[in-house]
């Protein structure tokens, strides 16, 4: 497992994909202070991977209009609605979550991943969802891998150490 293969498909910034297909890897790059969240239901082999910026849509509501996936409130809640409709059952689903960092907020002005990581947690307990794994915090920029045909999760940080999650 030392990251993507021939089979990946990439996660970009404020972008979801959910899928059924297990012989596929998704991955996205440079968790910052986004936040990138994993669900995997191993009964069903449904996953899906969300790589959200900010927390709060209602900051920019025609925004996330059109981009809902960048935003933690709008972007989770499409995604579990996602994998539902393709037949992902809730208590199966394992969480996994990357990223939240302060990469460029020396002073903690913004808290922008603190927030990110706040909200994700509030929508996850109020739809009684567990975290099973995570990596968050730092300056490191991190990458995120969901090999579908396991679940295994692992996160890459900017030095190059891989971790299962």
């Amino acid at each position: 497992m030392n990251g993507g293969n021939d089979n990946s498909v990439i996660i970009g910034i404020s972008d979801c994909v959910v899928t059924n297909n297990k012989d596929i890897t998704l991955v996205t790059y440079s968790l910052g202070s986004c936040i990138g969240v994993t669900f995997y239901d191993p009964i069903n082999v449904i996953g899906g991977m969300i790589h959200c910026m900010l927390p709060l849509s209602s900051n920019d509501p025609a925004k996330a209009q059109k981009s809902p996936f960048m935003y933690v409130d709008t972007g989770i809640v499409l995604m579990l609605k996602s994998m539902f409709e393709m037949g992902a059952v809730k208590k199966n689903l394992i969480c996994k979550v990357a990223g939240s960092g302060t990469p460029l907020d020396d002073n903690g002005v913004f808290r922008i991943g603190e927030r990110n990581y706040a909200l994700l947690r509030k929508i996850l307990w109020k739809n009684d969802i567990l975290i099973k794994g995570e990596l968050i915090g730092g300056r490191s920029a991190k990458t995120m891998f969901l090999y579908m045909n396991n679940g295994i999760t692992i996160v890459r940080t900017d030095n190059k150490i891989m971790n299962e999650i």
